[in-house]
């Protein structure tokens, strides 16, 4: 993929229902540009899958879409395989995905086994909702803060990532707890948050919700975070749908209960 495909993916992706914005898909081309995939049917982006490697440790496979009028042609499954390809010429021990029910058969097929469900809540906007102001900026300085507690929760090094996402995201931190919300084509999406403290997460996550968002909240977190759940459900949030966290490759997992929101099911 190049930039001259952003629309057409952006196109993709809405066609699906899903809540990423040109922008999410610009960060990844930005990330990976070796790693964002197409094929093209008839001169149209037909199918697409991306590849975030975090070092040798891990990758992220996400946007896994088809055009419906293409589906049943093995798209999906010729894309999902170069990148395979990809992460093992890298030498990347463990691939991960976020997968959707009718995705799961395929994903199987290529030796991926589930690790734990994916749930994504909702909370409707309200029309008195408090104008955050400007986003605020991630400096180097929050970063050192708290880049061992992130290693720690996600299992490796994403701080490239956030780096780059920060630069679009309003950014909350206390301490080692920080908390990112961003734009999304349906409505904002909160995450990723990780926090050593449940209150303190709590509190990042209140006073996020209660300055915005007059078109809802989307909240993608691991159910496995009891506390991650019996805020969002005191908060007003309902949960929506689930997806299935599944692996590829040596088992690695950070501390679940650290984790109160991923930072996207593309990703992780």
């Amino acid at each position: 993929m190049t930039e001259n495909d952003v629309a057409a993916a952006f196109e993709l992706s809405a066609l699906a229902g899903w809540n990423q914005t040109r922008e999410d898909w610009r960060m990844l081309l930005e990330l990976a540009p070796a790693g964002c995939f197409a094929i093209e049917v008839d001169r149209l982006v037909a199918a697409t899958t991306t590849l975030l490697c975090h070092g040798a440790r891990l990758a992220w496979i996400g946007m896994v879409l088809t055009k419906p009028q293409y589906r049943h042609r093995g798209l999906a499954r010729r894309l999902l395989a170069h990148a395979l390809d990809q992460a093992d010429a890298l030498a990347i021990e463990t691939v991960k995905l976020d997968a959707t029910e009718q995705g799961q058969p395929l994903y199987e097929k290529f030796g991926f086994c589930a690790e734990q469900p994916v749930e994504r809540w909702f909370r409707p906007g309200t029309s008195d909702a408090v104008n955050s102001g400007p986003r605020s900026q991630w400096l180097e300085t929050s970063l050192e803060a708290w880049r061992a507690l992130d290693m720690e929760a996600f299992g490796a090094d994403r701080s490239s990532m956030l780096r780059k996402l920060s630069a679009r995201s309003t950014c909350r931190s206390v301490s080692k707890s920080y908390l990112f919300t961003r734009p999304g084509r349906q409505s904002e999406y909160l995450g990723p948050c990780v926090s050593d403290d449940p209150a303190t997460a709590r509190a990042l996550i209140a006073e996020r919700i209660r300055t915005g968002a007059s078109a809802g909240w989307s909240w993608d977190l691991l159910p496995e975070n009891r506390d991650a759940v019996a805020i969002a459900t005191d908060l007003g949030f309902t949960e929506q749908r689930r997806l299935l966290r599944m692996v590829r490759g040596k088992d690695l997992r950070g501390r679940q209960e650290l984790i109160y929101a991923i930072a996207g099911f593309e990703l992780g």
